[in-house]
């Protein structure tokens, strides 16, 4: 992945963003207001940096956040069930060390994979806004550029796969 520094300041400038007041509200509102299942839980509660293998040839391009997965946990498909379900084929294929993501620090690993999305903050019903897909849009394109060694990528649902 282009330098190890370009990588960094871009999931941290990615971490400060606050271009879309709504997916901001939202994101923010969840992780005040939680559900029941997770109320003694710390939600993230911002947006989602990128994670894996910076090596990468495979590419994962999904939508977004879930609110109470990613925007929770803080790491992209974790601890929800379409996390449950990528990391285990992930794994199967060998491109994860286990196949579960529970949390940020429950030491999954990526080889050779990457994962990303097309926007970074939980939208509200899971459908951002056009703008709101488009103001994420440099991040990714960014990413891609960085990502030197990717030769697959798969776009997870129709936002991921357009995007």
């Amino acid at each position: 992945m282009g330098t190890e520094n370009d990588s960094v300041a871009l999931q941290e400038k990615i971490l400060r963003c606050r271009r879309c007041p709504r997916l901001v509200q939202w994101r923010e509102q969840v992780a005040h207001d939680k559900v029941k299942r997770f109320a003694d839980q710390e939600y993230w509660g911002k947006p989602i940096p990128s994670f894996g293998d910076p090596a990468a040839r495979l590419l994962l391009v999904g939508l977004a956040p879930a609110a109470h997965g990613g925007n929770r946990t803080g790491r992209m498909f974790t601890g929800d069930e379409s996390g449950n379900w990528l990391f285990r084929a992930l794994h199967k294929a060998g491109f994860a060390n286990q196949p579960r993501s529970v949390d940020r620090g429950d030491g999954l690993r990526l080889t050779d994979c990457y994962i990303t999305a097309t926007i970074r903050c939980a939208p509200p019903l899971n459908k951002p806004l056009p703008e709101e897909v488009l103001n994420c849009r440099p991040y990714l394109l960014r990413e891609i550029e960085l990502l030197k060694n990717v030769q697959v990528v798969v776009g997870l649902g129709k936002i991921g796969f357009e995007a």
